[in-house]
This record gives C-alpha cells, sequence and structure tokens, in this order.
C-alpha cells in the first residue's frame, strides 16, 4: 500500500513538473514579438494573455495566443496521462496553470491561466470544458468584459466537474478556479468600482 501511495505521489509530481514546463511557454509574448508590437508587457495591463494581445489591435494574433495559450494546457493533460495514468494527468493540469501564471523565464511574472486553465478542463472532461466555454462565450456576448467573462465562466466550472467527474476532479477544478480568482484580484476590485475595461479596448 506504501509502495503503490509513492507510486501516485511521485506520477503527480511529475506530472506538475512536466505541465510546468509546457505552461511557461510564453506564446503572447513570442507572438506579438513576431508580429512586430514588441513586448505585450508594456502594453495595456502588461499581462502575456490573449486579451492583452488583443489590445494591440491585431484580432487573428490575440485569437491564435488564445488556442495556443489553451492548447498547452491541453497537451501537458493528454501527454501526462498518456505517460503516468490520471493521477500525472492532475498533476500536468495543475503545473500548466502554474506555468503559465509563474513563468520561470519571466521571472515568474505571467499571465492569469484563463486560457490554459479551458485547455486543461478540455482535456480532463470534454462536457465539463464545453459548458466552462461556453459560459465563458455567453458572458462575453452579454457583459464584453474579459475578467468578467473568465470569473463566471470559472465560477460555474466545480459545478460542472462535480456533476461530470469524479470528486477527486471536482477538487483539483476548484483549486484552479481559486488560482484564476487570485490572479483576477485586481480586476476584480475594478470591477466592484466599474473601472474595468471592455474586449478590444487598447489600453486600459
Amino acid at each position: 500500500m506504501e509502495h503503490f501511495l509513492d507510486h501516485i505521489q511521485l506520477n503527480g509530481f511529475l506530472g506538475i513538473a512536466g505541465g510546468y514546463l509546457l505552461g511557461s511557454i510564453p506564446f503572447g509574448l513570442v507572438l506579438a514579438y513576431l508580429g512586430g508590437y514588441g513586448d505585450i508587457r508594456k502594453i495595456g495591463s502588461g499581462n502575456i494573455g490573449a486579451t492583452n494581445v488583443l489590445r494591440t489591435g491585431n484580432k487573428p494574433l490575440a485569437a491564435l495566443t488564445l488556442v495556443l495559450d489553451s492548447s498547452k494546457g491541453a497537451i501537458a493533460v493528454i501527454l501526462f496521462s498518456a505517460l503516468l495514468g490520471i493521477h500525472g494527468a492532475f498533476g500536468a493540469a495543475l503545473g500548466a496553470v502554474l506555468g503559465h501564471n509563474f513563468p520561470v523565464w519571466l521571472k515568474f511574472k505571467g499571465g492569469k491561466g484563463v486560457a490554459t486553465t479551458l485547455g486543461t478542463l478540455l482535456a480532463l472532461s470534454l462536457p465539463t470544458g464545453l459548458l466552462t466555454c461556453l459560459a465563458w462565450l455567453l458572458s462575453s456576448l452579454i457583459f464584453r468584459i474579459s475578467s468578467l467573462s473568465a470569473l463566471i465562466a470559472m465560477a460555474c466550472a466545480p459545478a460542472f466537474a462535480l456533476y461530470f467527474g469524479d470528486p477527486h476532479q471536482f477538487y483539483l477544478v476548484a483549486l484552479l478556479t481559486i488560482l484564476v480568482f487570485i490572479r483576477h484580484h485586481a480586476n476584480i476590485r475594478r470591477l466592484i468600482r466599474g473601472e474595468e475595461p471592455r474586449i478590444g479596448k487598447k489600453n486600459g
């Protein structure tokens, strides 16, 4: 039994480490440089995610950032699920989001993890991921505020995970949701003050 638990812990740790490396690839930063916009961290909110890339006015580049940031989360889960089983997959999901949020290459100053989290959810449980994405899309269309849409979608995600998954998946998704809310603390304060910029605004 003790050996089995050690095996589970090792797989989870390896998943976190591998997921972190994949998640830490700063696609938004790289694409902004390739697109001729310079350091995306000096534009808008200073974030490396798709929402801030959109503030350059280049919608295709922002869409590509969204796809790649989501894909790295999904790939991490799928890869380490195949290599290390479900515990590796869970570890990789957490690691990918931590890597995006706190990449060692950028002095641990990364994004807010929404797209990467959505990618991990799609890979862990397709129904949970799809419903969370739908909640994000509907909220975006209604409110036109990226941070609020992300917070609404992620607030729904644990309930979706509990319905479609197992208790362990629920706990993981709840943890990822907490991480998203923590990373949006400044946005939450601006939302309360009514100062949060709308989707597509180039500054702010």
